[in-house]
């Protein structure tokens, strides 16, 4: 394998106008240097293959001077695609980066803000360096490998980073419970979830999931008797998990939680140090909805299969005790959330379980491999080869006698 073939082909060349010049105007503004000069720079791919894919990624080193003193700096650059195709076509009329801006400009400086007052010094995620929309969608941020942090590749993540990660998400989303009480109004430009990008649930990668699942439990000793409980959900699934996501907006339900959910909660957009702390990544469609979404994706897409085995009870309650003590911490003065709710609320909506397990606990095998999510977008035999994973098969013959038994498997009614 050549080392192109580690990263995505639309990263390997840079567009014309990322150069020397426009990263020095980004900085200038950035610095508030007037006199910055940048004299090189260097651009290759951000990230791996598989990694993201609503956007294109660059790295830039870039060598500048302010007044004959000398410094580098590595950005992170992030846009949209130009070329046509596939990728292009999914993204268009998309507001991911209009989240994104307002996350990283407003929302999470705002939160650190209150957090810092209550006494506890975090950081969410790099700091934003530059951003437009105009004439092109671009995001610039602070690399964060300079810094220590990493992305975990070739590994499961450890209980101590998963809880590392998990609490820093409890006091987000608990910052976010408070203001949506207090100050509704900060949220207001974060209405868009993976649900309103174009066409998303028209995907043949969406409706050919639940039947590819469906053929391969059919054919596994060992799975079948599983069938008769997925069956009736081939017409409703993604419309009840759509309902599931944009409850906030569209089916406000009075007692419960609704906080800032990350919207993405997957490995890949998570960095750690080894001091034990991590960053977030990838805002792009960052939305208000239930406790209980970023926690589904969380138990399919962050944690390992060991720990969604045998650790997930421990770390949601790591999660919830996490959450209300920052209520109280940043002080919260309402009705304070109850475990036994909490956990109510998350049962209640799992359609998003039976979603992640079936749709996108199969691609998270698929993206630790480091294959292309966008390949299983195009080719319907690669997608049927996803319910073929060995690992994935061996999850289901404890994970689907589970969901039996905790109830899982009678429909929730519709509210």
């Amino acid at each position: 394998m050549s080392n192109d073939d580690n990263y995505n082909s639309d990263e390997l060349e840079a567009p014309a106008w990322l150069d020397k010049h426009f990263l020095q105007d980004a900085l200038v503004k950035h610095f508030k240097k007037p006199s910055l000069i940048a004299t090189e720079s260097k651009i290759s791919p951000a990230s791996a293959k598989g990694d993201h894919y609503a956007s294109v990624m660059f790295r830039a080193t870039v060598q500048y001077s302010v007044q004959k003193r000398k410094f580098s700096k590595s950005l992170i650059i992030k846009t949209m695609p130009q070329a046509e195709g596939h990728k292009k076509e999914f993204l268009a009329d998309s507001k991911i980066f209009q989240t994104e801006i307002a996350m990283f400009t407003e929302v999470l400086p705002k939160f650190e803000a209150i957090l810092r007052e209550a006494g506890e010094e975090i950081k969410f995620c790099a700091t934003c360096v530059y951003h437009s929309l105009d004439p092109r969608p671009v995001i610039i941020f602070e690399d964060l490998v300079p810094q220590g942090y990493q992305v975990i590749r070739d590994r499961y993540a450890t209980l101590t980073e998963l809880r590392s990660v998990l609490g820093k998400l409890a006091k987000w989303q608990a910052v976010s419970f408070k203001l949506l009480k207090e100050q509704p109004g900060t949220f207001n430009e974060l209405q868009f979830d993976l649900t309103t990008l174009s066409n998303f649930l028209e995907h043949d990668f969406m409706k050919t999931a639940l039947p590819n699942f469906i053929d391969m439990i059919s054919q596994e000793e060992n799975l079948k008797e599983y069938r008769k409980y997925f069956e009736p959900m081939r017409e409703n699934l993604l419309k009840r998990w759509q309902d599931v996501v944009r409850e906030y907006r569209e089916n406000r339900q009075s007692n419960a939680y609704y906080v800032l959910c990350h919207g993405d909660f997957h490995i890949r957009n998570t960095m750690f140090n080894n001091d034990g702390d991590c960053m977030l990544l990838d805002f792009q469609i960052s939305y208000i909805g239930s406790i209980a979404n970023d926690l589904h994706y969380a138990k399919y897409m962050l944690l390992g299969p060991d720990e969604r085995k045998d650790r997930c009870d421990e770390l949601l309650f790591y999660f919830f005790d996490t959450f209300v003590k920052t209520l109280l911490k940043i002080g919260y003065q309402g009705e304070m959330p109850s475990l036994v709710e909490f956990r109510r609320q998350i049962f209640d909506r799992r359609y998003s379980d039976y979603m992640l397990l079936t749709i996108f606990l199969p691609g998270s095998y698929n993206m630790r491999k480091g294959k292309d999510p966008g390949a299983l977008l195009q080719d319907e035999n690669l997608r049927k080869q996803l319910y073929q994973d060995k690992s994935y098969k061996q999850e289901l013959e404890y994970l689907l006698p589970r969901m039996m038994h905790l109830g899982y498997f009678e429909l929730p009614e519709q509210k």
